[in-house]
C-alpha cells in the first residue's frame, strides 16, 4: 500500500472530483443548455471542469507551499521536492486559469471559436477591459510567477513571500463569488476567500505528504504529519464556520435545502463531516500508532488517506458544480434602490441611537476568526505554561483577551454596521482601533509569551515560534518599531489615509477596508509597544523621552482632531454626503472629528500613568541594584580588612 498510495491517492482524488462534479451538475442543472445564446455542451461541461482544475492546482501550489515554510526542513530533501510539487501544481493552475478564462469568455459572449484576428481582438478586449476576464487574466499571470519562483527561490524566508503570492492568486476568484452591489457581498467575498485558501491548505497539504511518502521515511512522516494534523484541524475549522456563512448569504430558509443547490450543500457537508472524522481518527489514533511501531498501523493509516482523499475528491467536485448552480435566493439589486444601496449594496440601518451600537451587527468572518484563534492560542499558551510550573501573571491574560473582545466587537458590532454611513462611526472604530485596542493588547506581551511556551524545533523546520522571532528581529522590524518611527507611522498615517486616495478606497473596495483595519492596528500597536511593551524590540528610549514622545505626538494627533472638527470641506462628499439620513453630513463630520480630539484622552492618561509607573518601578529596581553591589563591595572590603589584620596577628606572633 505505501508504495501504490502516491499513484492511487492522487488518481482517487481526481476520479471521485470529476465523478462528483459531473453528478452534481446533473442535478443541479449546471450544464444544461440555455434558452438563449447557448454556448454549446463543450463550453457547458469544459467550464466547470476547468475551474475543478483551478481548483487542485491551486491546493497543490498553496498546500505545498505551506507545508514547506512550516512544517518541512530545508537540511532534507522533502524540502526541495515540496517545491517541486507546488511548481507542477502552479503550472497546472496556469494553463487551466488560461482555459478558464478563454472558455468564460465562449460563455459570456456565445462567440464561437476562431483562429482569425476579429476573435483575437474581441478575446484581448475581455480580458483588458473586462472585471471577470481581467480576474482571469491576473489569475493567469500570477500562477504563472509562482510557477517560476518555485524553481528560483528555495530560501526559506523568501518562501513565505512567495506563499503569500500563491494566497492572492485567489484573491480574483473570491471576488467573483458573489455579485457586486447586491446585500452580502463584502461577506460573502470574505467567506469565499477564506474558504478557499483553507480548502487549499488542507487539501495541498496532505496530496503533498502522500507524493513525498518515501523521501520522508517512517520517522520524519510521523513528524510531518503530527504538524500538518495540527493545520489540518485549523483548516477544518475555518472551512466549516465559511462554507456554513456562504451557505447562508445563499440560502434563504430551511425549506431551500430541498432545492438542487440545497441538495448539493447537503452533500458538501457530508464530505466535510466524514473529513472531520478522518482527521480526528489520524489526530487520536494512528499517528501515536505508527510513532509506537513501524508496521502495525503503516497500511491502516494510508487506507485512511485515500479514503480522505476521495471525500475531498467529493468536496471538490461539489464545489465546482455549485458555482454553476443557481442559488434559491437570487443576487439581485432591489427595484428602487435608494441611494446607500447604489453605494454599498446594503439597504440604511435603522437611525443610530447610542444603543444601536450594541444591538446592530455586520460580522466580518476575517477578523471574527482571527480574535477567536488570538484568544485560543493564547490562552493554551498559558496552560502550557503553568503545566510545566511557570508563572504568567493574570492580568496580561485579561488585558489581552479584553483587547481581543474589543477588537471582535468593533470589527462585527454596530461600528462596523454604521462605519460605512457616517463619517463619525466610521472615525470611532479607526480611533478604537489604534488607540484603545493596541492598550489593551500590547501588555499582553505575546511574543513573550510565544517564545516560552511554543517548543522549538530542533530539526531546521520552522514553527510558530521560530518565524516569531524572526520576524520581530529582522531588519524591517527594527526600522518600523524604532520608537521615533512607529510615532511618525501612528500620527502620520491619519493625515495621509484621510487627504488621500486611500479613503475613498477603503470605502469602494472590500480589500481595502481589510487593509485599514490591519493598517492601524498595527501603527497603534508599534507606537503603544514603544512606549509600555516588555516583548522585544531593538531600541527602547529612557522614560523622560518616552513621556515626551506621547505628549508630542498626541499633540499632533489633537491637532488633526481640531482640523476635522474646524474643516469646511466634507470629506468623500459624493459618498457620506449621498447616503440619505436626512442630516447634516458636515455636522458628522465635525462630530468625528471631535471623536478623533476627545477619543485619546483616555488612552493617553493611561499610557502616561503606565509610563510613570515603569519609570518608578525601574529606578525602585536600578537602587536595589546599587544597594546589592554596595552590600557585595562592603563585604570585601571588610573581609580584606580582616584578612589583613590576621596577617599582621600571625606576623607579631612569629
Amino acid at each position: 500500500m505505501p508504495r501504490s498510495v502516491r499513484v492511487l491517492g492522487p488518481a482517487a482524488l481526481l476520479a471521485v472530483a470529476l465523478a462528483a462534479l459531473i453528478g452534481g451538475l446533473l442535478v443541479g442543472g449546471g450544464a444544461d443548455p440555455l434558452a438563449i445564446q447557448d454556448p454549446g455542451p463543450v463550453v457547458r461541461w469544459g467550464l466547470p471542469v476547468a475551474k475543478l482544475l483551478v481548483n487542485l492546482g491551486a491546493a497543490g501550489m498553496i498546500g505545498a507551499l505551506v507545508l514547506a515554510v512550516w512544517a518541512l526542513s530545508p537540511k532534507h530533501p522533502e524540502f526541495d521536492a515540496a517545491l517541486d510539487v507546488a511548481a507542477a501544481s502552479a503550472a497546472v493552475m496556469t494553463v487551466a486559469s488560461a482555459a478558464t478564462g478563454l472558455i468564460t469568455f465562449l460563455d459570456v459572449t456565445g462567440e464561437p471559436l476562431a483562429f482569425d484576428d476579429l476573435f483575437g481582438r474581441k478575446l484581448g478586449q475581455f480580458i483588458s477591459t473586462i472585471e471577470l476576464g481581467q480576474a482571469w487574466l491576473i489569475t493567469t499571470l500570477v500562477a504563472a510567477a509562482v510557477t517560476v519562483l518555485c524553481f528560483a527561490v528555495r530560501n526559506h524566508t523568501a518562501l513565505v513571500f512567495v506563499a503569500v503570492l500563491a494566497v492572492a492568486s485567489l484573491v480574483p476568484m473570491a471576488q467573483q463569488g458573489h455579485a457586486a452591489g447586491t446585500a452580502g457581498h463584502d461577506a460573502a467575498i470574505a467567506a469565499l476567500g477564506l474558504h478557499l485558501v483553507f480548502a487549499a491548505v488542507w487539501l495541498g497539504g496532505l496530496v503533498t505528504i502522500v507524493l513525498l511518502q518515501r523521501t520522508l521515511g517512517r520517522d520524519r512522516l510521523v513528524l510531518v504529519m503530527a504538524r500538518y494534523s495540527t493545520v489540518a484541524l485549523v483548516c477544518f475549522i475555518v472551512v466549516a464556520i465559511s462554507g456554513y456563512a456562504s451557505a447562508a448569504l445563499r440560502i434563504g430558509d430551511w425549506p431551500d435545502l430541498a432545492t438542487p443547490y440545497g441538495a448539493l450543500v447537503i452533500a458538501k457537508v457530508a464530505a466535510l463531516v466524514a473529513l472531520g472524522l478522518f482527521g480526528a481518527a489520524q489526530r487520536r489514533w494512528l499517528i501515536g500508532r505508527m510513532s509506537r511501531s513501524a508496521t502495525s498501523a503503516t497500511r491502516p493509516f494510508w487506507t485512511l488517506v485515500v479514503m480522505e482523499l476521495a471525500f475531498m475528491g467529493i468536496a471538490a467536485g461539489v464545489a465546482a458544480a455549485l458555482g454553476r448552480t443557481a442559488p434559491p435566493v437570487a443576487e439581485r439589486l432591489p427595484t428602487v434602490p435608494t441611494p446607500a444601496e447604489l453605494l454599498t449594496g446594503e439597504p440604511l440601518p435603522p437611525w443610530p441611537e447610542w444603543w444601536r451600537y450594541f444591538t446592530e451587527w455586520r460580522p466580518d468572518l476575517i477578523w471574527l476568526l482571527a480574535c477567536g484563534f488570538g484568544i485560543f492560542f493564547y490562552v493554551a499558551g498559558v496552560v502550557r505554561l503553568r503545566r510545566r510550573g511557570d508563572r504568567w501573571p493574570i492580568y496580561r491574560t485579561v488585558l489581552w483577551v479584553a483587547g481581543l473582545v474589543l477588537l471582535a466587537f468593533i470589527t462585527n458590532g454596530g461600528v462596523n454596521a454604521y462605519e460605512s454611513y457616517l463619517f463619525s462611526a466610521h472615525m470611532l472604530g479607526h480611533m478604537a482601533l489604534t488607540m484603545a485596542v493596541p492598550v489593551l493588547l500590547v501588555p499582553g506581551a505575546p511574543v513573550t509569551l510565544a517564545a516560552r511556551a511554543v517548543h522549538p524545533r530542533k530539526d531546521g523546520s520552522r514553527g510558530g515560534r521560530e518565524w516569531i522571532l524572526i520576524a520581530v528581529h529582522s531588519r524591517f522590524a527594527q526600522v518600523i518599531a524604532n520608537p521615533i518611527v512607529a510615532a511618525v507611522l501612528f500620527a502620520g498615517s491619519l493625515w495621509v489615509f484621510y487627504y488621500s486616495p486611500l479613503f475613498r478606497w477603503t470605502m469602494l473596495d472590500h480589500i481595502g477596508h481589510e487593509w485599514m483595519i490591519a493598517h492601524f492596528l498595527i501603527t497603534g500597536y508599534l507606537f503603544v509597544q514603544s512606549l509600555i511593551g516588555i516583548d522585544p524590540v531593538p531600541y527602547r528610549l529612557p522614560y523622560p523621552f518616552r513621556l515626551l514622545l506621547l505628549l508630542g505626538t498626541m499633540a499632533f494627533h489633537a491637532f488633526f482632531g481640531l482640523a476635522i472638527m474646524m474643516g469646511t470641506g466634507l470629506l468623500l462628499a459624493d459618498w457620506y454626503g449621498a447616503m440619505g439620513w436626512g442630516a447634516d453630513a458636515l455636522v458628522d463630520q465635525q462630530l468625528g472629528g471631535g471623536i478623533a480630539w476627545s477619543i485619546g484622552e483616555i488612552p493617553t492618561v493611561a499610557l502616561a500613568i503606565t509610563v510613570a509607573f515603569q519609570w518608578a518601578r525601574s529606578d525602585e529596581k536600578e537602587s536595589r541594584r546599587r544597594d546589592r553591589h554596595a552590600d557585595r563591595t562592603g563585604d570585601a572590603e571588610l573581609a580584606e580588612y580582616n584578612a589583613r589584620l590576621a596577617a599582621l596577628a600571625d606576623r607579631d606572633n612569629a
